[in-house]
């Protein structure tokens, strides 16, 4: 699964799923959601046909998986204006027919196996997006409406063309950014959402829950962002309506998108960004009870890289629900690839560890606003400093002029400073809350920790302040375990498979990789 860095949309989440043998609970710290329908595993090992995408059913026959994303809705507004989806060697428009008039895939032999994974307690969901460029709104007025097909044909309505038939799902994700289907027959290409991409989605969103106020059962909101935060294009939707879950793509894709913050990185703290998202769900979310997962790939070939082993996963998880309470477990792309090595599902579930409903209580971040008119502060002490994790000597100091991105680092005022999304002009430690203060640099405090008393003045004039986002006090990190391993693998770009998903004569529509 390889996440691309512009933000988009994706998904649908079915019905109440649960631990055990209860109803899911999406309070919990120890789900785990997969997605299944792309083959993903077919799409690199076209041979190995026992391997292949089994049906949705055989996913659901333990307790292991909480929650199952079906991936894709690929195209919203199609022939006959209805949307169209894609599930590979499961279900597509070439191989299963499509309703009368329209080019929606009629997947109502699906509905028993989504009953019965909803009977073991399991959510479905129904991811909204592909790589067609055609999941988008040109208003808040027409997203509305695309709100009231969905909820027609998959959730609580009612329809003549449902592709589910009986089957009713409980929800849907917002996967966020250029998910690219990757179904063959399509052109596989990232969905560039700049200029506008978010228009419209607020309103979708808003008008789903009118729908699902009310109703005899829950329907879970979810979104699959990338761990840049924020999305430059879609971080507005977040903000603007209530998620009960975020899938973030902690997956370090094709080098051009240059995820930092992926998990093959998480003893590196000037990329690994966890806090940032638990701190926007504690203060930028509208549900401050949303749930903050970690996604991965379930294989080395289910992504470009990013992919670590079951034990280095699970210990990250460990970590990260210690330190977290918005922590709600692990999410995998896919099924395919987590079965076909070795039951990576298992592993994880069993590396992860039982949580329960609530997590730690974690310290939050404040955000403060001074005013102060020509303010002079002396002072005439010995300066103590923290120590960073890394010398000043190799980084360049902070210029207005320079324009930074992600993941770039600067020094000011002796620290070593971290930007965690594209800024120009913004100050270090200033209201725009860009930069982590990652603490002194080393270099920095060897030479003048010790340093004779200073005096310092300051004269700010109507200065509003932000303290910036931090860390907890101790940097918590996993043993030894945690650190990547050799198994984690790097690969070239996106190769598309033309095996065969039902017969030698018909092509697999299969996904190695899961852009969004």
């Amino acid at each position: 699964m390889v996440f691309s860095s512009r933000s988009f949309l994706t998904g649908l989440v079915l019905s109440a799923g649960a631990l055990q043998t209860t109803a899911f609970d999406n309070s919990r710290s120890d789900n785990l959601a997969i997605y299944y329908g792309q083959n993903s595993y077919g799409a690199t090992h076209g041979s190995d046909t026992a391997n292949w995408q089994k049906t949705l059913s055989a996913y659901c026959q333990d307790d292991t998986i909480n929650a199952i994303p079906l991936a894709f809705l690929n195209v919203f507004f199609s022939v006959g204006g209805l949307p169209e989806i894609n599930m590979a060697n499961t279900c597509n428009p070439t191989d299963s027919g499509v309703f009368s008039g329209t080019n929606l895939a009629n997947c109502q032999f699906l509905a028993a196996d989504i009953k019965a994974c909803q009977a073991k307690g399991k959510i479905i969901t129904l991811s909204l997006g592909g790589a067609t460029g055609a999941a988008t709104f040109s208003s808040d007025a027409q997203a509305q409406t695309f709100a009231d097909t969905i909820w027609n044909l998959f959730l609580g309505g009612s329809s003549s063309t449902r592709p589910f038939g009986t089957a009713v799902l409980d929800g849907f994700v917002l996967v966020f950014c250029c998910m690219a289907a990757t179904i063959d027959d399509l052109p596989s290409i990232d969905l560039d959402i700049e200029g506008g991409g978010s228009t419209g989605f607020a309103a979708f969103v808003t008008r789903i829950r009118s729908h699902a106020s009310g109703a005899s059962k829950p329907y879970y909101v979810t979104a699959a962002p990338q761990c840049v935060f924020p999305d430059a294009y879609l971080g507005t939707v977040l903000n603007a309506v209530a998620f009960d879950a975020i899938y973030v793509q902690h997956i370090l894709k094709d080098i051009q998108y240059n995820n930092f913050c992926g998990v093959q990185n998480y003893n590196n703290p000037n990329a690994w960004n966890f806090n940032v998202w638990d701190n926007w769900a504690k203060t930028g979310a509208i549900n401050k009870n949303v749930k903050i997962y970690i996604g991965a790939p379930a294989a080395s070939t289910a992504a470009g890289s990013g992919y670590v082993d079951a034990a280095t996963l699970g210990a990250i998880a460990k970590a990260t629900r210690s330190a977290y309470s918005s922590f709600g477990g692990i999410m995998l792309w896919d099924a395919s690839q987590a079965y076909a090595n070795g039951r990576y599902d298992q592993q994880i579930k069993s590396a992860m560890g039982a949580g329960g409903s609530t997590g730690t209580t974690t310290t939050k971040p404040t955000t403060t606003t001074k005013s102060t008119t020509s303010t002079t502060k002396t002072t005439s002490t010995t300066p103590t400093t923290t120590v960073g994790t890394g010398s000043c000597s190799t980084v360049s100091a902070w210029s207005a002029a320079t324009t930074y991105v992600g993941g770039q680092q600067a020094t000011y005022t002796g620290h070593l400073w971290y930007a965690q999304w594209w800024t120009l002009g913004d100050i270090p430690g200033g209201a725009a809350g860009v930069w982590l203060d990652k603490g002194a640099c080393s270099s920095f405090a060897t030479s003048h920790a010790a340093a004779a008393p200073v005096t310092s003045a300051k004269t700010t004039s109507s200065v509003s302040k932000t303290s910036s986002v931090a860390k907890p006090s101790s940097t918590v990190k996993a043993s030894s375990a945690v650190k990547p391993s050799s198994s984690v693998k790097a690969s070239s770009a996106p190769a598309k498979s033309t095996a065969s998903a039902k017969a030698p004569s018909v092509s697999a529509r299969s996904s190695r990789f899961f852009k969004l």
